[in-house]
């Protein structure tokens, strides 16, 4: 399976992503944010980090690159796409994903191993975790409180949208194990075809039982699957 993970300036989970991709045998390539030409993709990846130093506001400039005019092509015919925390504030700023990605609700940066709990496993990112698993994962930002109109938040509850909400180890959601202030605990959406995945948490941190867990590797081998 080919991948392509994106590089912008400022991007510091791009080799993260890379190692977890290929640990699991993607052919991967990384792609500068100048190039206008996207290799032959089965999945891109838009990784973490802080591109173009979040300035004007996280992800706005990074939206309007060249690549990503290539990206917004090939995800609206179909390739699966990820976003991972900068990543996803990215995919909402180019309109692939609905919503925003708001600053936390205390206003401070978070960087902290977090649970979250599979709310659906019926999706090509998420088909080899069980529906209900409790998953730990690792965050670290600073706008990660999703927020979106409330016709639209109907529809990703509805249409069963988010793959993962926030929640404790025994996988009770509640506004206690809500750690940034989103909407109804989301910690990731789907698009409607369920091709494009945003998601603040890190599963590619979460690929290595000795340094952390491997609660992440189940990410990308249902992409394998």
């Amino acid at each position: 399976m080919n991948s392509s993970v994106i590089v912008f300036p400022g991007s510091n989970c791009d080799r993260d992503i890379a190692g977890a991709l290929e640990n699991l045998q993607f052919r991967n390539t990384m792609v500068w944010h100048k190039e206008t030409v996207l290799p032959k993709s089965d999945l891109i990846v838009i990784p973490g980090g802080f591109s173009y130093g979040d300035y004007l506001r996280s992800g706005a400039i990074a939206a309007k690159s060249n690549i990503l005019k290539e990206v917004v092509k090939v995800a609206n015919d179909g390739c699966l796409v990820l976003g991972i925390c900068n990543g996803f504030q990215i995919l909402t700023e180019t309109g692939l994903l609905k919503g925003a990605l708001l600053k936390n609700k205390n206003l401070k940066f978070l960087g902290k191993d977090i649970y979250v709990k599979a709310m659906n496993t019926d999706n090509k990112f998420c088909n080899k975790y069980k529906h209900g698993q409790v998953l730990k994962f690792n965050i670290a930002h600073n706008e990660g409180n999703y927020f979106t109109n409330p016709n639209h938040l109907k529809e990703l509850e509805d249409k069963n949208l988010i793959p993962f909400k926030y929640c404790d180890e025994k996988g009770n959601i509640n506004e206690e194990n809500n750690p940034n202030g989103s909407l109804n605990n989301i910690a990731g959406i789907l698009n409607d075809k369920k091709n494009i995945l945003g998601m603040m948490p890190h599963p590619e941190r979460m690929i290595d039982q000795i340094i952390s867990n491997n609660d992440g590797v189940n990410l990308f081998a249902s992409l394998l699957n």
